[in-house]
């Protein structure tokens, strides 16, 4: 999705990414096993520039549940073991908001983080929640961090009933920087659908968990509970990949892999 400025995505967005997650041309299939799916799509061979897809069927689990696990920000500080730090900036509107997100990358890479405009709406029984990257002048990018670029990130959950349902994820991520060809294998045949494992067994942790921090705020669904201060979107500006630093890691080997750090039996009490 190709943007000249900032703009709270409207309806005709939200169904064009819907019709992306469905879409089936220019994907490579390249992980089925256990309810989850995995495609890719090559766009710059000599960066590992890539979009992936991933599809998982939740059973015991409501769309409802799913879609609060995903906005819970101190929820996910518990279950989401990649996560560095995470954290809201401020709202725009009753269903878009700016966050910063940090995340550990497959050793020996540099870590990442991101500075997204965030976006939710039901579409009756389904759910989207979408991002793109923006700058805001009190985050620039850290030194220890490479700033990264989400091009278009988010995920559509499909009500399946009162306690199934689907979730795609669809991301298109820039890095900053070239990476070697291991890494995009990496993430769609082991971490991606590790990610999505850890997730489904944080949903199914969640109702108990809810009812023991604070059960009714859920300012995704109750936007007058938010205590984000309001932003405008002058504020914030488009964030270009070409403005940031790009690094060549293309060269960086693989090291030994990682399974032991963040195991998915992690602790969400």
């Amino acid at each position: 999705m190709s943007r000249d400025s900032v703009q709270i995505p409207d309806d005709q967005d939200f169904q064009n990414f819907r019709t992306e997650c469905h879409s089936e041309a220019g994907w490579t299939l390249t992980y089925n096993r256990s309810g989850i799916t995995v495609w890719v799509q090559i766009l710059e061979e000599e960066r590992a520039l890539h979009k992936i897809k991933c599809r998982m069927e939740c059973k015991d689990i409501s769309a409802e549940v799913l879609y609060d696990v995903l906005h819970d920000v101190e929820y996910r500080r518990k279950w989401d073991t990649n996560v560095i730090e995470t954290f809201d900036i401020g709202r725009l509107t009753a269903n878009a908001d700016i966050g910063y997100y940090s995340w550990k990358c497959p050793k020996p890479l540099k870590n990442r983080d991101v500075i997204t405009l965030r976006s939710w709406l039901p579409m009756g029984k389904d759910y989207i929640i979408m991002n793109y990257s923006v700058k805001h002048a009190k985050y620039p990018p850290k030194k220890d961090l490479v700033r990264a670029v989400s091009i278009q990130t988010g995920y559509l959950i499909q009500g399946g009933g009162p306690s199934n349902c689907t979730l795609i994820y669809l991301a298109q991520v820039d890095p900053r920087g070239s990476l070697p060809k291991w890494v995009v294998n990496k993430s769609s045949q082991f971490l991606a659908p590790k990610a999505m494992k850890k997730m489904y067994k944080a949903c199914l942790k969640y109702p108990d968990w809810k009812k023991k921090h604070n059960p009714q705020h859920k300012p995704w669904l109750y936007p007058e509970q938010s205590v984000l201060p309001t932003l405008s979107l002058s504020e914030v500006s488009l964030q270009h990949a070409d403005s940031l630093e790009n690094i060549d890691e293309s060269c960086v080997a693989e090291t030994k892999d990682d399974r032991g750090e963040g195991s998915d039996e992690d602790s969400v009490n």
